[in-house]
């Protein structure tokens, strides 16, 4: 699931993801997250750390918060050096915009492999 209220970021990330083999779900609204995961059932949430309508700490709280979230991957990215808030909060992985895509694909396989079942 690719949270992020930038179509055209979500469009480039959706197909490159695509072709490399993973089914994706966007989702534009922080507000929308929880209970679109609830819906879809992702392996993986990949978000934006700024959304336009909250915090991604706040998504990444709210997940954490719920026990069927505690133990799905979140990945978040943008383009300063948020790491150390994205991952104190509960984040697994932080990644700074423009990302290697080819490390975005390792990255999201391994975080996937890694959860609990």
């Amino acid at each position: 699931m690719i949270v992020d209220d930038d179509r055209i970021m979500v469009s480039l990330l959706q197909t490159l993801l695509e072709l490399d083999g993973f089914d994706v779900v966007n989702v534009m609204r922080g507000l929308q997250v929880v209970d679109k995961a609830r819906k879809e059932k992702p392996d993986l949430i990949m978000m934006d750390y700024h959304l336009a309508d909250t915090s991604g700490l706040d998504v990444i709280r709210s997940l954490r918060g719920l026990p069927e979230f505690a133990g799905l991957p979140i990945l978040v990215a943008s383009g300063m050096n948020v790491e150390t808030e994205v991952l104190k909060a509960g984040a697994n992985e932080f990644m700074v915009k423009p990302m290697d895509t080819n490390k975005l694909a390792s990255t999201l396989r391994r975080l996937i492999d890694s959860a609990p079942a």
